[in-house]
């Protein structure tokens, strides 16, 4: 799709703040989808040296080292590639319109703070209800996931779940343990709420899925033999503080982190600074990885 050609209708606004998400199919082109799946495997293969991943082995083959992996953290730090579509001019111009929907004096403003690339091969775990801002607080409620779907996300290989509407209230719901390893991975598990009328998002490769942080959302275990990656970016209006570290001493009502990327309209806050990346990356397999790995290797 020509991002000159995105735009947002007054309906879609309406029914992402109503509903808590949104879905936009082909908002990545085919050729994009390719290019994310490429740098996929350089990333994983280590072809941008950097401190979470060691180079991978020549004689393993590309299938090999994305078996091992269940989400790889701020890509964008690291990867050009993952940058550029942290900066997508289609998924920015839906964000320009949705993130602050909410607001009325909002003008557009959006910044971007994380990335995370999920590879979910076979039989690899999801993870359980939870609210994405738990993870990482807004001042106003804007917190924004862009979820990319790089291969056909359906329910048998482990699709978003969500619970429309169950971001309304700005509730966050607590979290326990959820004893169920085979299903999730170890993030904890919200409760305390209706999860009956939770609907799967199934969508074709190259749909984005956008969600606000406070819906309720979740994915069951890969039950395919064939993988689910998705690029997850997350975005909040650019005039909202980031408290998500404290400093010794600061007041929670002044923390900000500036490891952040302007991707729409203006960033009030610029005369800060911005602190630039560390060369690192968190990489995320999940317990007994290698046994799921080569039970993998079977389907």
């Amino acid at each position: 799709m020509d991002p000159e050609n995105v735009s947002v209708s007054k309906e879609e606004q309406r029914s992402f703040v109503e509903q808590g998400f949104l879905v936009r199919k082909n908002l990545i082109s085919p050729l994009e989808v390719q290019e994310l799946l490429a740098d996929t495997i350089a990333t994983a293969r280590g072809a941008y040296p950097c401190e979470g991943i060691t180079p991978a082995d020549p004689g393993k083959s590309d299938e090999q080292v994305l078996r091992e992996i269940l989400c790889i953290h701020q890509p964008h730090y690291v990867s050009p590639v993952m940058l550029k579509y942290v900066q997508h001019p289609g998924i920015c111009t839906v964000l320009a319109a949705i993130v602050g929907a909410h607001l009325p004096f909002w003008d557009g403003s959006v910044k971007c703070m994380q990335s995370m690339l999920f590879v979910k091969p076979p039989n690899f775990q999801g993870q359980a209800w939870h609210q994405d801002e738990i993870y990482i607080p807004t001042r106003d409620r804007s917190l924004t996931g862009a979820w990319i779907a790089l291969d056909d996300a359906n329910v048998k290989n482990g699709c978003l779940w969500v619970v429309p509407g169950s971001h309304k209230t700005g509730y966050l719901y607590p979290q326990h343990a959820h004893n169920n390893e085979d299903e999730f991975d170890f993030a904890q598990e919200s409760y305390g709420f209706d999860d009956s009328q939770a609907v799967a998002v199934e969508v074709p490769a190259g749909s984005v899925v956008f969600f606000n942080g406070y819906l309720l959302h979740r994915s069951l275990k890969n039950r395919s033999s064939i993988y689910r990656r998705v690029l997850v970016n997350h975005y909040c209006n650019s005039y909202s503080l980031l408290p998500w570290s404290v400093e010794p001493g600061q007041s929670p009502a002044s923390a900000d982190s500036r490891c952040v990327v302007s991707v729409s309209g203006t960033d009030p806050y610029a005369w800060k600074g911005y602190i630039t990346p560390p060369n690192s990356v968190w990489l995320r397999t999940c317990k007994a990885s290698a046994t799921l790995a080569a039970a993998g290797e079977k389907n």
